[in-house]
């Protein structure tokens, strides 16, 4: 667990120094910030999806993901967990609207975590740490994570900070539960993995870049989707073999 607690502690000096960083700059250089973000993590996002083999595993996850996530409505479930936050620990005395901080708090919370979690680093970093005892991965994320927390936190806001939370869980579960996971992980499930978290990041690269609102939460039962159609893929190449 040290290696997702050094990741942790990235992560929250990272959002606390980009929060510092912002209070000291005009709103125009905000939007200079905001927008720079939003193309920076469209960079990741697209370097990240490229890594996937199939295409249409890809596609049918992100469609398939989305309708459940819309049914079940997580980005409603995000946003209340966002207003809880804010709640407790959330900035006092903003001219914005008790709405905006929610949603901008709550966003920053999700798209960060959603960031910062996804890709093979935190996978096989999680999974050398727990069988190994090898931190150099994690070690290498939470630098990476550390400079990444500087720039979401002066575009969104302190919710960045509160990733920290959702790391701790993801990265903590796959290091303990790694003897069990790791001999079900292929390289050809994490390539699958890592590009369906790319596409992820591609649509908060599009939200900090307002070129559309996307409900990115909604999608995240897609995860698990791609998970099950790489775990199939020897019965559909199976099924498919046969009418060749």
């Amino acid at each position: 667990m040290l290696g997702t607690i050094v990741n942790c502690a990235a992560v929250i000096i990272g959002s606390a120094l980009g929060i510092l960083f912002s209070k000291r700059v005009s709103k125009e250089i905000s939007s200079v910030i905001s927008s720079g973000a939003g193309v920076f993590t469209l960079i990741i996002g697209f370097s990240l999806a490229f890594q996937s083999n199939n295409i249409i595993y890809l596609a049918l996850s992100l469609i398939i993901g989305g309708i459940v996530g819309t049914i079940l409505d997580i980005d409603g479930k995000i946003l209340a967990i966002g207003r809880f936050l804010e709640r407790r620990f959330g900035q006092q005395g903003t001219d914005d609207s008790d709405e905006k901080k929610d949603s901008r708090f709550a966003y920053a919370f999700l798209n960060a975590s959603v960031l910062f979690s996804v890709g093979a680093m935190a996978i096989v970093g999680s999974f050398k740490a727990g069988t190994e005892g090898d931190y150099t991965l994690l070690y290498t994320k939470s630098v990476l994570d550390g400079f990444m927390s500087i720039v979401f936190a002066a575009a969104m806001g302190i919710g960045t900070a509160f990733a920290a939370l959702t790391l701790f869980v993801y990265q903590g579960l796959l290091t303990l539960s790694s003897g069990f996971l790791k001999p079900f992980v292929s390289s050809f499930m994490i390539s699958e993995v890592t590009g369906l978290g790319g596409a992820l990041i591609v649509m908060i690269g599009i939200n900090l870049l307002d070129l559309k609102k996307l409900k990115t939460a909604n999608h995240l039962p897609a995860i698990l989707v791609v998970i099950g159609f790489v775990l199939l893929d020897p019965v559909f190449t199976r099924i498919s073999e046969l009418f060749v």
